[in-house]
């Protein structure tokens, strides 16, 4: 039985054996066949891309070959109408040059003409010098002057004549100017100022601070004078102290400074307590309120005049006007009057109204911070409306309301009026007895200093000054022409409110006694 089942089993595992290499073998005759076909295939392909780039290679060279054709013949074109055009400016540069040589041989026969002409008129010239030297020789014979003498006669004369005919259309003139403008602008003038209402009041340029006893100048002082001391450091002012009972009076160029040196006093006298630290709180204070109230005032005088667009630091400046005056007048309130009456004669006149109210209430700008930067108010006004932006209108308005540049503007003129009408009314300025008296004598030397003036006197508390004229010296027709001199020296050398009448007079005395 076991040899059985052992042959089974030994039968059974070559079958399997033989099954496997059968198997094998199929397969590999399978795999053989497949990469035979691939290869195969492999060598079409190629064969096939082979043919193709062929085919493409001869493509493309035809393509090139036609390319190059084409721009060769396109070359041999634009080459052809290159010529053509440089053909073309060969002729006409020929045909300019023709044309040069041409003209260049008309030039050399002009020269040579006026070469000819000009002998002739060399000759012809020393012909007549010669008869002129003859005919002046015949002349002085005659005469009995010399050239120069003659010269000097007839120069000597015309001036005479020049004078006399200057003197008397300068008079008819101003006669038939005066007569046509003065109605109109009376009319004008007294219009704008009755519609405008403004204060005839003058303002102290110190200010006096008032005390409850004599007792607080000693604690305002303190020991050995601290709070003095700190209160004139912190507010740059001057106190003055003396015998005035219960008052105190605070000096300073600037004003505003002034104001916030009254303003801390009259609050450390309030509160009762003075001592540096207490002062240096109370300054503080003061300042703060001060820069409020300068905004507000400048914004008070934009909204009075009516004014706007301004820059905010030029509204500040304004405001700084409040505490500025000039001969006793308020700048601010001046500059507010100067833009109205500015505005209502720019109506009259059919003018530009806005135009004028801004240049009349920027006008005196520079008076705001004149004690702090060099310069005129009218230069520092003119730096300040540049600097924030204003028309180069409003500008030279500024810059000629006091002649420092001559008016080319019917605004800058109206400005010019609107200041003087504003400085000129009654009540509107006024200046202590120093100031009065040097500007009387500053008048009085002005005018004596022209040749022929005798003597001079300022009347009428300066508005007019009379001269008296030497009539040896000068004759009745120079004495227009030296009025107006002394004028102009006047405006040119001198700061007055309103204007000065300067009258001549020339009085001719015979006197003879008989025996």
């Amino acid at each position: 039985m076991l040899p059985y089942i052992i042959g089974a089993v030994l039968g059974v595992v070559i079958g399997c054996v033989v099954g496997i290499v059968i198997g094998w073998n199929r397969r590999k005759s399978t795999a053989e066949r497949e990469i035979g076909s691939a290869e195969e295939e492999a060598t079409r392909i190629v064969n096939e891309a082979y043919k193709s780039a062929e085919s493409k290679k001869r493509e493309a060279l035809l393509e090139a070959k036609e390319e190059i054709l084409q721009s060769r013949n396109e070359y041999e074109r634009e080459e052809k109408e290159r010529r053509a055009d440089l053909q073309k400016q060969e002729r006409r540069l020929q045909q300019k040059e023709e044309t040069l040589d041409r003209k260049t041989d008309n030039i050399e026969k002009k020269e040579e003409a006026l070469t000819e002409k000009l002998a002739k008129l060399e000759t012809a010239q020393a012909e007549v010098e010669q008869v002129k030297r003859s005919q002046l020789e015949m002349l002085e014979r005659i005469s009995g002057y010399t050239a120069e003498e003659a010269k000097n006669y007839l120069i000597s004369q015309i001036e005479a004549d020049v004078t006399h005919e200057t003197a008397m259309k300068i008079k008819e003139i101003e006669t038939r100017f005066k007569e046509e403008s003065e109605t109109r602008a009376r009319e004008i003038i007294s219009l704008a100022i009755q519609r405008c209402a403004a204060d005839h009041v003058a303002e102290a340029t110190v200010s006096v601070v008032p005390l409850p006893n004599d007792e607080m100048k000693g604690r305002i002082i303190g020991r050995e004078g601290r709070n003095i001391r700190t209160l004139e450091t912190m507010t740059g002012v001057d106190l003055i102290i003396d015998d005035t009972p219960e008052a105190i009076t605070v000096s300073c160029f600037d004003p505003v400074r002034r104001e916030i040196a009254r303003l801390a006093l009259e609050k450390l006298i309030l509160d009762g307590r003075i001592h540096p630290a207490r002062i240096e709180e109370m300054v503080e204070k003061a300042k703060r309120e001060v820069d409020a109230t300068i905004k507000a005032e400048g914004e008070r005088a934009i909204f009075e005049t009516n004014v706007h667009g301004l820059h905010p630091e030029l509204v500040k400046l304004l405001g700084r006007q409040r505490y500025r005056t000039s001969y006793g007048q308020n700048v601010l309130n001046h500059s507010i009057e100067v833009s109205h009456v500015a505005g209502l004669l720019a109506a009259e006149i059919g003018a530009n109204v806005a135009e004028a109210k801004r240049a009349g209430l920027l006008h005196d700008l520079g008076k705001s911070i004149d004690h702090e930067v060099e310069g005129s108010h009218v230069q520092i006004g003119v730096e300040l409306a540049r600097k924030y932006r204003e028309s180069e209108q409003i500008v030279h308005a500024i810059q000629a309301h006091h002649n420092d540049v001559e008016p080319k503007t019917i605004v800058a003129c109206l400005v010019q009026a609107a200041d003087a009408i504003s400085a000129a009314r009654p009540g509107a300025r006024r200046e202590n007895l120093e100031n009065y008296i040097k500007r009387l004598e500053q008048l009085e030397e002005i005018t004596s200093s022209f040749n022929g003036v005798e003597k001079s006197y300022a009347i009428q508390a300066g508005r007019e000054v009379r001269i008296m004229i030497k009539p040896e010296v000068v004759s009745e027709d120079e004495m227009i022409i030296l009025a107006r001199d002394i004028a102009k020296k006047i405006e040119e050398e001198m700061e007055y409110p309103g204007q000065i009448k300067v009258n001549l007079i020339r009085e001719t005395k015979a006197i003879e006694y008989a025996k």
